[in-house]
């Protein structure tokens, strides 16, 4: 499997381009239909420090709003 390119790889390529090339590559870009969130989430699962695990992860919501009644 061809390894990914990352940002710092691609950014020389793109400053390289004419200005003619890069307004294609944009448009190119404007055309591809969007990843919904779960077919990224499915290609790149979360990592185990994505998510909280406290127990009471909303426990933090509840303070503050007395000032608001």
């Amino acid at each position: 499997m061809a390894k990914p390119m990352t940002a710092e790889d691609i950014l020389p390529l793109v400053a390289g381009m004419t200005p003619r090339e890069r307004g294609r590559l944009l448009r190119l870009i404007a055309a591809s239909p969007s990843v919904s969130a779960a077919a990224a989430y499915t290609a790149a699962p979360p990592g185990t420090d994505e998510f909280s695990s406290d127990e009471d992860s909303l426990g933090w919501d509840a303070e503050g709003w007395e000032s608001f009644d």
